[in-house]
């Protein structure tokens, strides 16, 4: 068993997949402009612009350890985290749920997308616009928003940032965001190489369960 496979094992559970979900503001001067309200509504119809999206992204979790792959995005509510070769796991969801699949010892994970962080960027009955809150930046070109449902603690938090991009969905382009969360578990998604509006099969988001045996 490889370091990086050992961590995932270890991170594996709820947890791991609500950690999918929160992103460290960038660092930016203190002296430059505060958020403006119309921020939040930007931030909102740029998410909901987004048909589909392939990014290359970078995972690093508390302990500092990062590994990399491929991100796809179909909306509504589907997504799929292809790690990197050193990594035998798959990260997907069906709109529902999100399901961890560990090739390496043979399991498959699932949790509803409504209990995770994720659940900002994926849940269709999420609102950002309701449960989202300004978080300053002192860039008025970088937007940062805190996901967060009071009544429901247990869902943890997402903090998503976007640049503006005039070329991306709604002019913002998301670019990282930090989960955390209700055990205080942090992960750091970061985005590189967007591209928008492709196809993608729905095919995308199914995986072959290796629980299960050949048929003689």
């Amino acid at each position: 068993m490889n370091r990086i496979s050992k961590t995932f094992r270890n991170l594996a559970g709820a947890a791991a997949l609500a950690a999918l979900g929160a992103t460290v503001p960038l660092a930016l001067p203190a002296s430059a402009a505060q958020a403006k309200p119309s921020d939040l509504a930007e931030a909102v119809a740029a998410l909901r612009a987004i048909s589909t999206m392939r990014a290359d992204f970078t995972q690093t979790d508390r302990s500092g350890q990062t590994v990399g792959g491929v991100l796809t995005l179909k909306r509504p509510g589907r997504i799929r985290f292809q790690y990197e070769d050193s990594v035998p796991m798959l990260i997907v969801g069906n709109g529902k749920s999100l399901t961890m699949i560990d090739y390496e010892v043979n399991q498959v994970q699932r949790w509803p997308i409504r209990n995770s962080p994720l659940g900002a960027l994926l849940d269709p009955n999420r609102d950002v616009a309701r449960y989202g809150t300004l978080k300053p930046t002192g860039n008025p070109d970088v937007v940062s928003v805190e996901v967060r449902d009071t009544e429901h603690p247990e869902y943890g938090l997402i903090t998503l940032v976007f640049v503006r991009k005039p070329s991306a969905p709604g002019g913002l382009e998301l670019v990282s965001w930090v989960a955390l969360d209700s055990q205080n578990k942090r992960t750091t998604i970061r985005l590189a190489n967007q591209r928008y509006g492709i196809p993608v099969s729905d095919n995308t988001f199914r995986y072959n369960d290796p629980r299960q045996r050949v048929r003689r």
